[in-house]
C-alpha cells in the first residue's frame, strides 16, 4: 500500500491548503539559473522574495518542533546563491540548526582513480567544478532534538566503545556527507529531470529528525518524487507538489514501483 502521494499544483498553494501539521519538510527549491524544468520558469526576477514567501508558509505548516531540510547548491559563477537563499529562510524565522555539506564527488589523493563519486565537470581558466551542495537543516527553535546515530558510521577504532562507553559500534558521522549519485546510462534514467538528488539524501534527512514511523513529510518541490520514495521506504506518509502534471505522473509510477 502506497502512503505517499504528489498533487498537481502550485507549491505555494499547496502548503497553504494543508490541514495537519508537516514533521518534516525536505526539499530542495529550484536554483533561478534557467534549467529545463517541465511547467515552471527557472528564471524569476523576483526568485528570492517568491522564495521567502514559500519559507513563510513552509513554517507555518511545520509542527512547532519540526525539521525543514533545505538542499541548495551553487554554481562556479555564482557561489552566493546558498547563502542568498538561507538569507530567505531566516527572514522567514527560521532558525539555522545544522549547516551539512552534501558532497557528490571527492578524490583523496594525486591519483585520478582515486576520485570516488561523479560531477558536471566545467571548461574554465579561472574557476573549479563544484562539487558539493548544502543541506540546511532548520527548525523553528534552533534546540530540536535529532538522531544523529540513526545516519552513523562504524567506529574506526573499536578500542573506543569500551574507553568511552559507547552503546554501540556507531558514532556520529559529521556534517560532511559523501552522497554519490548512482550511475547512469542516459537522461531517461533520471526520468529526464535537469536536477535531482539521490534516495539516500532525504533518506538521511528523515532519520536524522528522529520523528516515528507514520509521521507527515513534505516536499513542496517533489519533481519526480525521490523525497517520497525515501518516505515510502522509511515508512512514513509523503506529499509532494508540483506544477508539472508530468512529474506528478512520473512520481506516481515510481511510488508503484516501491511496492
Amino acid at each position: 500500500m502506497i502512503h505517499s502521494k504528489a498533487e498537481h499544483v502550485d507549491c505555494l498553494a499547496g502548503i497553504l491548503a494543508l490541514s495537519k501539521p508537516i514533521s518534516v519538510i525536505v526539499t530542495s527549491p529550484p536554483y533561478n539559473i534557467g534549467l529545463p524544468y517541465k511547467g515552471s520558469d527557472d528564471q524569476k526576477e523576483n526568485y528570492l522574495e517568491w522564495m521567502r514567501s514559500i519559507f513563510v508558509a513552509c513554517k507555518q505548516a511545520l509542527a512547532d518542533n519540526g525539521h525543514f531540510f533545505l538542499q541548495v547548491g551553487g554554481i562556479a559563477t555564482r557561489p552566493s546563491m546558498p547563502w542568498d537563499v538561507l538569507e530567505q529562510a531566516i527572514s522567514a524565522n527560521f532558525i539555522l540548526q545544522n549547516e551539512i555539506v552534501w558532497v557528490k564527488s571527492i578524490s583523496i589523493s594525486e591519483k585520478s582513480t582515486d576520485s570516488y563519486g561523479q560531477f558536471k565537470p566545467i571548461p574554465s581558466n579561472r574557476l573549479l567544478t563544484n562539487t558539493h551542495e548544502f543541506i540546511f537543516h532548520l527548525t523553528k527553535t534552533g534546540k530540536e532534538p535529532i538522531d544523529r546515530l540513526s545516519v552513523g558510521v562504524p567506529l574506526k577504532y573499536k578500542s573506543n566503545l569500551k574507553r568511552f562507553g559507547h552503546p554501540k559500534d556507531v558514532r556520529c558521522r559529521g556534517n560532511s556527507w559523501f552522497i554519490p549519485y548512482e550511475t547512469i546510462q542516459s537522461k531517461s534514467d533520471r526520468h529526464h529531470h535537469p536536477a535531482v538528488f539521490p534516495v539516500a539524501l532525504p533518506e538521511m534527512c528523515i532519520k536524522l529528525s528522529g520523528v516515528p514511523k507514520g509521521s507527515l513529510v513534505l516536499d513542496p518541490f517533489v519533481g519526480t518524487g525521490t523525497t517520497l520514495i525515501a518516505c515510502e521506504r522509511l515508512g512514513m506518509r509523503g506529499v509532494g507538489f508540483d506544477i508539472s502534471a508530468e512529474y506528478c505522473k512520473i512520481t506516481e509510477d515510481r511510488l508503484k514501483e516501491t511496492i
